[in-house]
């Protein structure tokens, strides 16, 4: 959870206050979270963009995670990171001036640095602190069709900033025995961060990642996540695929690496899958 300070969950000494009067934007941002550490979050983040870029929608990815993992994921080395999140968050440096393409039409990201590690604590004394990256994003809010931020693994005020820039939350899910109790924790901070700084902040779906068909427990844990969450959970399933594992290390999505392996098709059907309910409720 948030390291809290006081009743309100949110880190001690927050304002609660929302953030300035932003422009009408077109750009649809999305915060890929989840509190725990290796779900497939940087996985997902990774292909649904691909995905999406791939029947044309224009996608820029933040990778808000210190490890760099969505960076490295699309072949951005290290070394190439002149430009990134730290120096938008920390500099006020313009979101455009850090945005790199990637090898994929439509697909543009502006990369991680280790520096974000530290920002957690160069945040507490800067104004309007949660929203940062909010203000960010709203200077350029009209040059993507989706913005997906990869969240580092933990409630920090890193996530914060990015949940109080999104419009939604996607959660990717591993199906496993502890999985209802980290989701139901970070479905009672998404609460208190609409209460106390994004009002209008949904959870927009939960994907079930990393099932094992030949695992009694994968649908056990499936059939309870569903009973809980209804229709909040997409039908889309990601299944523990070796070449969705490969492909990072390539410097590829798995779209990339092998589109025709099951990894690559689930993504491509929970692309559309997210696009179609966005559809209906547009």
């Amino acid at each position: 959870m948030i390291e809290t300070g006081d009743q309100s969950g949110l880190p001690s000494g927050t304002v609660q206050a929302g953030p300035a009067a932003a422009p009408a934007k077109r750009t649809r941002v999305i915060a890929v979270a989840n509190q725990k550490g290796g779900v497939g979050k940087t996985t997902t983040a990774v292909n649904l963009a691909t995905a999406m870029a791939a029947i044309r929608k224009s996608v820029l990815v933040l990778d808000f995670d210190p490890q760099g993992n969505a960076s490295t994921g699309f072949g951005v080395d290290r070394s190439d990171r002149k430009t990134t999140s730290y120096e938008v968050l920390m500099d006020g440096v313009p979101l455009t001036d850090a945005v790199q393409k990637t090898a994929i039409p439509g697909l543009s990201i502006v990369p991680s640095s280790v520096h974000l590690a530290g920002a957690e604590l160069e945040l507490v004394e800067q104004s309007r602190r949660e929203f940062r990256l909010s203000d960010a994003i709203n200077s350029c809010s009209d040059k993507f069709d989706y913005a997906l931020i990869d969240c580092p693994p933990s409630l920090n005020l890193l996530t914060l900033n990015a949940l109080c820039a999104a419009d939604a939350v996607l959660v990717p899910l591993q199906v496993e025995f502890y999985a209802l109790e980290g989701l139901s924790h970070l479905v009672t901070t998404i609460e208190r961060v609409r209460r106390a700084f994004n009002p209008t902040l949904e959870i927009l779906g939960v994907v079930l990642t990393m099932f094992d068909k030949r695992n009694n427990l994968s649908e056990m844990v499936a059939a309870d996540v569903r009973a809980h969450f209804g229709d909040k959970v997409y039908e889309t399933i990601i299944p523990r695929n070796v070449r969705v594992s490969e492909a990072p290390s390539y410097g590829k999505p798995v779209l990339l690496y092998d589109w025709r392996c099951p990894g690559s098709q689930a993504y491509i059907h929970l692309a559309s899958e997210i696009l179609k309910r966005e559809a209906m409720v547009a």
